[in-house]
């Protein structure tokens, strides 16, 4: 394990034993391994220690590829004095959000609830039995320019905890109910086409026109507000949606933020311009954005928005694959202690390596500068390095090079390679290489989809091992969800992101592949999603399951955030599987869902895209197609490829193979049983909304049924 390698190493130099966290999984926990704080895991363990010692607890919550978690380590966690402090006051907990999304969640709801705003790291300081009452995010060692250091707050909180206990506890009971309270949530009414137009609207209001995106500083990709978009072009013909997600889609790919070297997204954009990135990569990002260039290229039919998620899928298969069919998590934005170092260049590296002619092009191209175009953050000084980005698409700046197109492509590809093979030799960013189930759940949805869109079997057939694994090797005895696996282990039991997110992926590998097993699992992951995080009483689905441990509250969420929300993601799963397989009792727990989470959507409609994509499926018109024939037949191929290309995001499509006499789909769908053949050509039966046209065995006619 060369994470572990490293730490014990560092443990050598340093002379200093590890905490408990060197028993841990997580490559966050391992990071703080050995650290002098006396670090605990989550955990049974440490809340009795608390309880014996009595002594508050210091929870402190990010990922390992955090750039702000590495600062506040580095400054205050490796420091001697604020740990001998911590060690003095409180028991120290350390968790990973990636691995506990339900203690994050429900401590930086606290956090936003206190302060008015969140992040990572999170610091909470809590009571031994986890009610807390202090929150904040990033700390520094001393106290500057009105925010708390470290040796501060441990001197402020000892006094408090010795001194004036009964306000402490009265304070935590008080935030705890608020907590509470705040998350009930209960909704009446039906959320309809209102609805739909109120956050296109909204959508529309705070969209950047000059650059694309929404908001200012920092600017996120939000991709599932580009696939709402697209679907309210869809919907209405109008013709700003699809102008908006366009725009977005081009300043991103131009921008900073896309890794014009090794392909892939970047986290964020610091700036309005997608210029400058917070350089981190995360799974989940990839394969939501991969998913919006796809869908924009089945709307748009530009080649620049499949050649974007093909560079995606080149990075993620290249970089992030296990050797088992996984995919890992992350990659960080530091490299040898800072950050960006992996991806920035200075003209004379670009010289050195590419001789003046392709140097002068690739330095104009990508707009780098003798001085740099990257500032130091820590000392605001250009060191002379780059970020790549595009003022304009290649297709626009063929002439300037008096070359077309294709021939400046060409010139910039071959650049590219020997800068791609050159940085490699660079020291890498810590990858995150643990498997979540929810993320993998998200690039199995993604790989899929594009092998199916761009008739590229690769994507699919990597869609299908990870999938593979997930069943596999990620299941208990009862046929459950792990959320992690890391060096074989599997643990960690599902939450509703994983079922919900690989449900997702598993309809879009069924879609692919016609391979029923994948429709199948879909459905008995659905049922285990139902008995063990539906909420009998209001609907909706919990974050965890009713045999999980409650953390402060059990919580249900909506909002659709970096990624979209399990509740969101499972209605429009049921609304698919609903209609896919004729069971209405789905299609009414999205339904649920729907009414459950109407009065927190309509606060800010604009929040919960992913939402209003399912609203739009559920509101129609939606086509339910199924295809009877040889899959291995030039007829039968000539259909489903016409289907893929087009732009039909409320199409579910179901194949029926006629060569069989009960194919396994008729048990699961048991309306396609009847759907046979007309005179042995491949035959489509097209539906709309409950109601169905006459079966064709013409391409054309069934194309003209779906319009």
């Amino acid at each position: 394990m060369i994470l572990l390698s490293r730490m014990v190493n560092e443990s050598e130099k340093n002379n200093r034993p590890p905490n408990k966290l060197i028993r841990e999984k997580s490559p966050y926990l391992l990071q703080h391994a050995y650290n002098p704080v006396d670090w605990h895991p989550w955990g049974d363990e440490a809340f009795n220690k608390a309880a014996k010692e009595d002594k508050p607890i210091f929870l402190s919550i990010g990922y390992s590829t955090c750039h702000w978690c590495h600062v506040m380590e580095k400054g205050s966690f490796e420091d001697a004095d604020v740990a001998r402090l911590m060690n003095e006051t409180f028991v120290c907990i350390k968790v990973d959000r990636e691995e506990r999304p339900d203690i994050d969640s429900a401590y930086m709801a606290v956090c936003q609830m206190i302060t008015g705003s969140g992040g990572w790291p999170l610091t909470i300081i809590i009571t031994p039995d986890k009610r807390p009452f202090f929150a904040g995010t990033y700390i520094p060692k001393e106290s500057r320019f009105g925010r708390m250091g470290m040796l501060d707050l441990i001197a402020n909180v000892k006094e408090l905890w010795q001194l004036r206990r009964k306000d402490i506890m009265d304070s935590a009971e008080k935030i705890t109910y608020a907590l509470s309270s705040a998350s009930e949530i209960q909704g009446e009414e039906e959320l309809g086409e209102a609805a739909i137009k109120e956050t296109f609207e909204r959508l529309s209001q705070i969209f950047d026109a000059g650059h694309g995106g929404f908001g200012y500083t920092p600017k996120f990709p939000t991709p599932h507000h580009l696939t709402f978009l697209l679907r309210c072009w869809k919907r209405a013909g109008d013709a700003q949606a699809l102008l908006m997600a366009e725009k977005t889609l081009q300043g991103m790919r131009c921008g900073g933020i896309y890794d014009h070297v090794g392909f892939g997204f970047h986290r964020y954009s610091t700036d309005s311009e997608w210029l400058l990135p917070h350089f981190e990569k995360m799974l989940y990002d990839q394969a939501l954005i991969a998913m919006a260039y796809i869908e924009a290229y089945q709307a748009a039919d530009k080649e620049e928005y499949k050649k974007t998620a093909q560079g995606i899928f080149n990075y993620v298969l290249r970089d992030m694959a296990d050797k088992d069919g996984g995919f890992y998590s992350a990659e960080d934005a530091d490299s040898e202690g800072e950050e960006g170092k992996f991806y920035l260049w200075t003209t004379e590296e670009v010289r050195n390596l590419l001789g003046e002619d392709d140097a002068k092009l690739i330095i104009r191209v990508f707009n780098l500068e003798e001085e740099g175009n990257f500032t130091d953050e820590a000392t605001g000084i250009r060191n002379g390095r780059n970020i790549l980005y595009l003022k304009r698409p290649f297709a626009e700046m063929a002439a300037d090079f008096n070359a077309t197109e294709a021939e400046l492509k060409n010139r910039i590809e071959a650049a590219r390679q020997r800068l791609f093979i050159a940085r490699e030799k660079r020291v890498h960013p810590h990858k995150d290489d643990k498997i979540l189930t929810d993320w993998n759940g998200l690039m199995i949805a993604a790989l899929a989809k594009g092998g199916m869109v761009f008739n590229e079997p690769a994507y699919i057939e990597a869609a299908k091992r990870a999938a593979d694994f997930i069943l596999k090797k990620m299941r208990d005895e009862n046929g459950r969800l792990y959320h992690r696996c890391r060096d074989g282990e599997a643990a960690l039991s599902g939450f509703l992101d994983d079922y919900a997110f690989f449900i997702w992926g598993l309809i879009e590998l069924y879609d692919a592949t016609f391979e029923a097993s994948y429709l199948k699992s879909a459905l008995e992951f659905s049922n285990i999603l139902i008995n063990h995080f539906w909420d009998k009483d209001k609907g909706g689905f919990y974050l965890t399951s009713d045999d999980a441990e409650v953390v402060l509250i059990r919580k249900k969420e909506i909002y659709d955030g970096a990624m979209p929300s399990g509740n969101s993601v499972a209605m429009l799963n049921f609304l698919r599987l609903g209609r896919m397989t004729g069971n209405q009792a789905l299609e009414q727990k999205a339904s649920q869902i729907n009414r459950c989470f109407s009065k927190v959507v309509l606060q800010s409609p604009h929040s919960h895209t992913f939402f209003m994509s399912a609203l739009n499926f559920a509101l129609g018109p939606a086509h339910e197609v199924v295809i009877a024939g040889d899959i291995n037949k030039d007829d039968a191929k000539d259909m489903l490829n016409a289907l893929k290309r087009q732009f039909l995001p409320n199409m579910v499509i179901l194949f029926r193979p006629c060569d069989k006499e009960s194919p396994e789909i008729t048990r699961m769908a048991e309306f396609t049983k009847n759907l046979l053949c007309i005179d042995g050509k491949a035959t489509a039966y097209v539906c709309q909304d409950y109601n169905c046209k006459l079966p064709t065995t013409d391409v054309n006619e069934m194309l003209k049924l779906l319009k």
